[in-house]
C-alpha cells in the first residue's frame, strides 16, 4: 500500500490553512478535551490519600475527609485564580506567557520545562491508572499493563494527530459517561444507605488494616508529616486545571470567556465527584494499603488488591452488577482519554517555545490535519520511556506528578500579581480599578494556597521529587542551548548592510567527477557545460590503472573537449584524493567558488540501495562543509525508478531538457543543502541512491 494512503487512512484527508477555524471547539467539546485531567484525577487523587494515610493503619483512616476539604478549597483557589489569567493573557501561553511577561525569559524557561513535565507525565499516569483499573475488573488482563498502556498511547497519538475537533469530537462521550457514572453511584450509594439502610461494604472492609512498622502509634510531628504528606498525595487531583488556560486559541468565540466558564464547570463537578468518592469510601469502608501482604491482616492466598474507585463501585452496586461495569468501564475510558488534555496542551505550549526559538522549528509547524503532529509524536515517545522506565506502575508515577505543576502555578500567580500591579500604576478608571484590586487579591491568594502545597510537596516527597526536578533542570539546559544556536546562526546569516560589504567571487571553477564514460557521466558534462564556468574540467581518480586508462582513450575518442585530470590514489581511497584537490584550488585562489558536479543514479526499490555504495553521498557530505564549494547532484533515473514514476522518461544521453522535473539537479554548497529553482521530482524522493563513483557513476 502507498504510504501517502496509508498515511490518509490513518489520519485523514489534509486540511487546507484557511479551514483552521472549522477546528475550534465549542464548550460542550471543550469540556472533555481540556478538563478530562482534571476529572479524571478524581478517580486516583483519594485512592492516593487513602494509600499514604494506610501507613499509619486504621486510626489515620478517618483523616481522609478532612484532607480531602483541603484540597477542595485548594482546587477552588486554584481555578478563580485560572480565570483571571484566561481573562488577561488570551493568546494560549498560559502559564509560559504570564511567567515570561511577567517575571523574564529565565522564569519562562522554568514554567515550560515544568509544564512539559507536567504533561508527559499527565499521559503516563492517565494510561496507566486507566489500565490498573480495567484490570480491577478483569483480572486475565492482569500481567500485560505495560503493553496494554504503551498501545493506548500509541493509539492516543493516532487519534491526535487527526485533529483536535475529531479527537474532542471522540472523546466528549466517555468523559459525560464518567461524570454522570461517579454522580449516579454517589445518589445510588446515598439513597441506599438512607432510604433503605442497606450495608455496603467494601472487599478490603473486612480486613484489619496494620500499620507499618515503625509507623504505628503516630503522634506530634510523625503524625503531622503523614497528614501533610497525604495532603500532598491528594492535590493529584489539581493537575490539569491549567490546560486550559494553555488551550484558549481552541476555544470559539468569545474565547476568554468561554473558556473562563469551562473552568468554572470543571471545578464545580470535580469537587463534587472527589468529595463523594472520600464519602463512599468512608461509607463502604474501603481500605487501600501500600503494601497489602503486610498490611492487610486476614486476606486469603493470592490476593490483589483493587483500585480503590473499584472496591467502592463493587459495594455500591452489590446488588447491580452492571452498574460495577459499567464504573469501571468508564473509569478506564476516562483515565486513559484523560491524556488527551496533554496531547492538546504540550504541542501547543511546543509551537510557542518553537516560535520563541526555544526548542526546533519543526514543533511549530501544523501538519496535515492542522494539528502540530511534531509535538503530538514527540509527547507520546517521551510518555512511554516513563511508563517503561516504571514498570507502568502508576502509584510510582504520581509521585512525581505533582512538582511541575505546582512549580507552575507559583510562578503564573506570583506573575499575575506583578500584570495587576503593573496595569494599576497607569489605571485611573475607579470601575476597572476595582476589578484589578479583586483580581489581585484572587491571584493572591491562589499564590498562597499553591505555595504551601508546593512546600508540602517539596519536603515529603524529595525522594521521588527529585527525579521530575532533574528532568525540568535538563529541559531548561537544553533550551537554553538551542535558543543559542539559533541566535549564532541568525547572526552568521544576516545580510550585511551595506551591499558593498559583500565579496563576490572573481570566477567559478568548474569539477565533474567521473568514473567511465556512460549515459550519467555525458549529461553530467553536458550540464556543466551549461553553467559557464569560467574554468571547466573532469577529474577522476586513479584507483584501477586499467579503468583509468580505458577512459583517457574513451576520452580522446569521442574527442570531447574539457580536459580530463587523474588524481592518484596509492591507497585506492577516493574522498580524501577530491578534497586534497579541492582544497588545493581554494588555497591557491581564495576568492575563487569550486562548483562540484556530482552523477548520480536514481533507484526505485529500497533493495537496490545496498547494490551500490555510497562513496559519492560520503564525499557530497564532506564538500557541504568546505567554504566557497558549491555541490551540484545530477540524478538520472534508472528504469526502475521510471517505473515507479507517474512521469515518461526521456532518455537522450548527454542532453539536459528545459522544465524535465525528473531530470534537475540539486544544488547545494557551504554547510547547507539548497533546492534550485525549478520544480521538485515528484517521485518518492527516499528513492535516490548514490551509485559508487569507481564502479557504477562518477566518484
Amino acid at each position: 500500500m502507498p504510504a501517502d494512503l496509508t498515511k490518509r487512512i490513518l489520519i485523514g484527508r489534509a486540511l487546507r490553512s484557511d479551514k483552521l477555524g472549522e477546528t475550534l471547539l465549542p464548550k460542550r467539546i471543550a469540556l472533555p478535551v481540556f478538563a478530562s485531567d482534571a476529572l479524571s484525577s478524581v478517580a486516583y487523587a483519594p485512592e492516593e490519600i487513602l494509600l499514604t494515610l494506610s501507613l499509619a493503619g486504621a486510626s489515620a483512616i478517618h483523616f481522609s475527609w478532612q484532607i480531602g476539604v483541603v484540597v477542595a478549597v485548594v482546587m477552588l483557589a486554584v481555578v478563580a485564580s485560572y480565570r483571571q489569567n484566561v481573562h488577561a493573557y488570551p493568546s494560549g501561553g498560559g502559564d509560559y506567557e504570564v511567567a515570561t511577561v511577567n517575571h523574564g525569559s529565565n522564569s519562562g524557561l522554568v514554567v515550560a520545562a515544568a509544564l512539559m513535565v507536567d504533561y508527559i507525565l499527565t499521559v503516563a499516569v492517565s494510561t496507566t491508572s486507566g489500565v490498573a483499573n480495567v484490570v480491577s475488573a478483569v483480572p486475565a488482563l492482569r500481567g500485560h499493563e505495560m503493553g496494554l498502556s504503551v498501545a493506548l498511547v500509541i493509539i492516543l497519538m493516532g487519534m491526535n494527530l487527526r485533529g483536535v475537533r475529531e479527537s474532542g469530537t471522540a472523546f466528549a462521550v466517555p468523559t459525560y459517561a464518567f461524570m454522570a457514572g461517579v454522580v449516579g453511584m454517589l445518589l445510588y450509594g446515598m439513597v441506599r444507605h438512607f432510604a433503605f439502610g442497606a450495608s455496603m461494604h467494601a472487599e478490603s472492609s473486612g480486613f484489619h488494616l496494620e500499620a507499618t512498622p515503625g509507623n504505628g502509634s503516630l503522634a506530634g510531628f510523625a503524625l503531622v508529616f503523614l497528614l501533610l504528606k497525604a495532603f500532598s498525595s491528594g492535590c493529584a487531583a489539581l493537575t490539569g486545571v491549567e490546560a486550559i488556560s494553555n488551550g484558549v486559541p481552541a476555544f470559539r468565540k468569545p474565547k476568554s470567556k468561554n473558556a473562563a466558564n469551562t473552568l468554572l464547570m470543571m471545578a464545580s463537578i470535580a469537587v463534587v465527584m472527589f468529595m463523594g468518592i472520600i464519602y463512599l469510601a468512608h461509607l463502604t469502608g474501603t481500605q487501600m494499603a501500600e503494601n497489602p501482604a503486610q498490611q492487610l491482616a486476614g486476606v486469603p492466598a493470592g490476593y490483589h488488591q483493587k483500585t480503590a474507585l473499584a472496591q467502592i463501585s463493587e459495594a455500591v452496586f452489590s446488588n447491580f452488577t452492571p452498574g460495577f461495569y459499567f464504573i469501571a468501564a468508564v473509569t478506564g475510558l476516562i483515565l486513559v482519554l484523560a491524556a488527551n488534555t496533554a496531547f492538546n496542551g504540550f504541542p501547543v505550549l511546543g509551537s510557542i517555545l518553537a516560535q520563541d526559538r526555544y526548542l526546533p522549528r519543526q514543533l511549530h509547524t501544523r501538519g496535515d490535519r492542522l494539528a502540530f503532529s511534531n509535538g503530538i509524536i514527540l509527547l507520546a515517545g517521551a510518555a512511554i520511556l516513563f511508563i517503561v522506565a516504571f514498570g507502568a506502575d502508576p502509584n510510582r508515577l504520581i509521585q512525581l506528578y505533582i512538582v511541575g505543576v505546582f512549580v507552575s502555578f507559583n510562578m503564573s500567580q506570583s506573575g499575575m500579581i506583578r500584570h495587576w500591579t503593573r496595569l494599576l500604576r497607569t489605571e485611573t478608571d475607579p470601575k476597572k480599578r476595582a476589578h484589578m484590586y479583586r483580581s489581585r487579591a484572587i491571584n493572591a491568594f491562589g499564590l498562597v494556597m499553591t505555595a504551601a502545597v508546593l512546600i508540602v510537596v517539596l519536603v515529603t516527597k524529595i525522594s521521588h521529587a527529585w527525579i521530575a526536578i532533574a528532568t525540568m533542570v535538563v529541559l531548561f539546559v537544553m533550551m537554553k542551548a538551542v535558543r543559542r544556536h539559533y541566535d549564532r546562526v541568525s547572526d552568521e546569516l544576516a545580510a550585511a548592510e551595506e551591499p558593498d560589504d559583500v565579496v563576490l567571487p572573481t570566477r567559478v571553477h568548474g569539477i565533474v567527477l567521473v568514473s567511465k564514460l556512460h549515459k550519467p557521466a555525458l549529461r553530467a558534462l553536458a550540464y556543466a557545460q551549461l553553467a559557464r564556468s569560467q574554468t571547466l574540467e573532469a577529474v577522476t581518480v586513479n584507483v584501477d590503472p586499467s579503468d583509468t586508462e580505458a577512459l583517457r582513450r574513451d576520452w580522446d575518442a569521442r574527442g570531447i573537449e574539457v580536459p580530463l585530470k587523474v588524481l592518484d590514489s596509492p591507497y585506492r581511497e577516493i574522498t580524501g584524493p577530491v578534497l586534497d584537490y579541492v582544497k588545493n584550488l581554494r588555497r591557491s585562489s581564495p576568492r575563487d567558488v569550486v562548483s562540484v558536479y556530482i552523477p548520480e543514479y536514481v533507484v526505485g526499490h529500497w533493495y537496490e540501495h545496498l547494490l551500490h555504495n555510497q562513496s559519492a553521498l560520503r564525499l557530497k557530505g564532506r564538500l557541504l562543509f568546505r567554504p566557497g564549494v558549491m555541490v551540484t547532484s545530477v540524478p538520472w533515473q534508472l528504469e526502475s525508478s521510471e517505473r515507479r514514476s507517474p512521469q515518461k522518461a526521456w532518455s537522450a544521453p548527454g542532453a539536459v531538457r528545459r522544465g524535465d522535473p525528473r531530470r534537475q539537479p540539486v544544488r547545494s554548497g557551504g554547510s547547507a543543502t539548497e533546492r534550485s529553482d525549478i520544480p521538485a521530482q515528484p517521485a518518492d524522493r527516499t528513492a535516490e541512491a548514490t551509485a559508487d563513483p569507481s564502479k557504477d557513476a562518477t566518484t
